[in-house]
């Protein structure tokens, strides 16, 4: 039954990533994913946070089978994002010296502690900002210099 509930979880409420994963180019993929999780995850009519983030950290021993479950799924995600990007590279839309399995998890981390952030109570408006800052770290993007933090 949780799969049935998980897999719905994604095809209605994570509606961002496959839209993301279309996206024309890497740094597009990488917009869509990071915005899209903060308009998500910062919408105070849904519950705050991510089912597969909340679900496994608060998970105790005796659902051990839900929290591998919800492992696995981010593992799939993240999968699927180092493969757009692994096409990419390929494509040369990425540098040649990037690293497509990197990308995939910075991409990913930056997403799950923005879900932690929004059940923390973090704003939508809050969220995106965090958004903007990953994207500023996307390869070919401007650096930021420290003098303007």
């Amino acid at each position: 039954m949780f799969r049935t509930i998980l897999k719905r979880y994604e095809a209605n409420v994570v509606t961002y990533r496959p839209k993301a994963l279309n996206a024309p180019t890497a740094r597009e993929v990488a917009r869509e994913l990071l915005e899209g999780a903060a308009k998500l995850f910062g919408d105070k009519s849904k519950p705050a946070g991510c089912l597969g983030v909340q679900g496994a950290l608060a998970c105790g021993e005796e659902a051990d089978p839900i929290r591998r479950e919800l492992i696995a799924n981010r593992t799939a995600g993240e999968h699927a994002i180092r493969q757009r990007l692994k096409r990419a590279k390929a494509e040369g839309d990425l540098p040649a010296d990037s690293n497509p399995a990197s990308l995939a998890r910075y991409l990913s981390t930056v997403v799950y502690g923005m879900a932690v952030l929004a059940a923390g109570g973090t704003s939508g408006k809050d969220l995106l900002q965090v958004a903007e800052m990953a994207l500023q770290n996307w390869p070919g993007s401007r650096k930021i210099e420290q003098s303007s933090w």
